[in-house]
């Protein structure tokens, strides 16, 4: 016999080895579902508008400081350094006003829906909760006085929250599948900025659920700034490709102003998610329907 005590082991649910191992990824996923499944119920958000773009396209007071402090720069850098630092200053002044734009949006988006009589929060907006057109869209929210929803995601660069997120609806994911589905599970609306891989991978993937009919609901989507998404993606050759068909385009709107995106949006969000609530005269879900497959 022995004298020695063991001490107890860890609870399986605080033993962070194993959390932290292979075996404990189902329950890493299951947290990053239910926890901001729990936090959505508290806050009482029954759905979203989501804006997508460009993490590196600045406000127009920052573009223009680096481009004051860039012409500033010509004694103290190669002709060839120069002309580069000026042709990324300029690219990114003219980029700005989507920033601006972005804000702009965003802010008649929740002057609006903060009106909507409801018990819950009606197209709450949500970007993926770091800078540029997300930190626009956040900011204009924010200085609507509405509640406003970051869906960070853990990277090496780029990514870290914005002020302007409601602290209640910041969210950190590390598993960029789960970071999606909750993009789309509570989302009516999308509103697509110019942006890079993470913004058209978002796009496609959505409108092909909407294309094929896998949504469970109408979802109103915007493609902001025609100049550069024209450039981008050539949709016209598409169609004459017959790779999609020409009804395909009229899953989406381009437009080039604030106040033409908000109208559109309104009117869609109204027609497919309020009017019909409104006929039928029934009290809303305790909790969102899920954006599900259909069989």
């Amino acid at each position: 016999m022995t004298d020695k005590i063991l001490k107890p082991a860890p609870l399986a649910y605080q033993n962070e080895p194993f959390l932290n191992s292979p075996d404990g990824r189902i329950l890493r996923l299951l947290s990053e579902y239910s926890e901001p499944l729990s936090r959505f119920r508290r806050e009482q958000i029954q759905d979203t508008v989501v804006f997508f773009g460009s993490a590196r396209i600045p406000s127009q007071n920052h573009a223009s400081h680096r481009l004051a402090e860039v012409r500033g720069n010509g004694d103290q850098v190669s002709a060839a350094q120069q002309a580069k630092d000026m042709k990324a200053a300029e690219a990114a002044v003219d980029m700005a006003r989507y920033y601006e734009d972005a804000r702009r949006l965003a802010h008649l988006l929740t002057e609006w829906s903060t009106q909507i009589p409801a018990k819950r929060h009606r197209f709450v907006v949500t970007t993926g909760g770091g800078p540029g057109i997300m930190e626009a869209a956040n900011l204009g929210a924010h200085e609507a006085g509405g509640k406003t929803i970051g869906l960070n995601i853990n990277l090496p660069f780029e990514q870290n929250p914005n002020p302007y997120i409601t602290p209640s609806l910041n969210f950190e994911f590390h598993y960029f599948f789960m970071r999606k589905f909750w993009f789309a599970y509570l989302a009516k609306a999308l509103v697509i900025f110019p942006g890079g891989f993470g913004t058209l991978d978002e796009f496609f993937e959505i409108v092909t659920l909407a294309q094929t009919e896998k949504l469970a609901k109408k979802i109103v989507i915007v493609i902001y700034g025609s100049a550069y998404w024209k450039k981008i993606v050539n949709f016209d050759a598409m169609v004459d490709a017959g790779v999609i068909s020409a009804s395909d385009l009229d899953l989406f709107k381009m437009s080039d102003s604030p106040e033409e995106s908000f109208e559109f949006l309104k009117e869609g969000l109204t027609r497919y998610h309020l009017a019909p609530q409104q006929a039928k005269r029934s009290p809303e879900p305790a909790v969102p329907e899920i954006a599900r497959t259909r069989p």
